[in-house]
């Protein structure tokens, strides 16, 4: 039987030169890729569950309360996690992404082993507007039955301007997001490079220098243990 190639870790350029055949990468670590799965199917949650309203808005809330926690825990991954999942590898200043723009459309762009230039500053986009989004939350009310647990910190002018902006930003945030589905698809189709498999598995196959590395599972479950313990404090805070 044949044997895989073993799963490459963090190499220098120089180990890797001479490689034709792709060698499968641990790009994505297990924290990362939960984090991603689960804030897609809450912001679902959310979106749903506040389209419909009455008694779903419970759940609303809830989804939301999860989505904090996430955001807390991902700001803090995006420093300590993974190396592909820090900030430091994928956030890169404008002339960097202005160059990857004009080679975004060429059949010969330079593949990323994390994400490209584009998809970093889309993911800090993301992550900004879903910030805003749970932070309108806290303080928004719909004048009906459901106020945030934090509405009776401010007065009721302040709270209605928040909640104009909560619903405001959820387009923005659908706006975002379908351009990061466009590029993860386009990726997919016409530059023939699967995205969603990796962060899926974890794994990503590459050739080429490697600079992957796995965050630490404890520290990622005291990370989420603060974010959550954090959140749990702040909306029971009021109560």
């Amino acid at each position: 039987m044949k044997r895989e190639p073993p799963i490459a870790m963090e190499t220098s350029p120089s180990e890797q030169e001479g490689q034709g055949w792709p060698k499968p990468v641990k790009v994505w670590d297990l924290p990362t890729r939960l984090f991603h799965w689960t804030l897609v199917v809450l912001v679902i949650v959310s979106f749903v569950t506040g389209n419909i309203g009455g008694n779903m808005m419970t759940y609303h809330m809830w989804s939301g309360y999860g989505i904090l926690v996430l955001l807390l825990f991902r700001f803090a991954w995006g420093f300590a996690g993974g190396y592909q999942s820090r900030f430091g590898a994928f956030v890169r200043g404008p002339g960097a992404v202005i160059r990857y723009a004009v080679e975004f459309l060429k059949s010969n762009s330079k593949p990323y082993l994390g994400h490209n230039p584009l998809g970093g500053w889309s993911i800090l986009a993301i992550l900004s507007a879903l910030l805003v989004q749970v932070g309108t939350g806290l303080f928004a009310n719909d004048d009906i039955f459901t106020e945030g647990p934090l509405y009776p910190l401010v007065s009721k002018d302040f709270s209605d301007w928040l909640t104009d902006i909560h619903l405001l930003n959820r387009y923005i945030l659908i706006g975002i997001v379908a351009i990061h589905l466009f590029a993860v698809f386009y990726h997919l189709f016409v530059k023939h490079e699967n995205l969603i498999k990796p962060m899926i598995t974890g794994i990503k196959q590459w050739h080429g220098p490697v600079k992957a590395t796995i965050g630490s599972l404890w520290l990622a479950a005291v990370f989420a243990g603060l974010a959550g313990g954090a959140v749990f404090f702040l909306v029971g805070w009021t109560g």
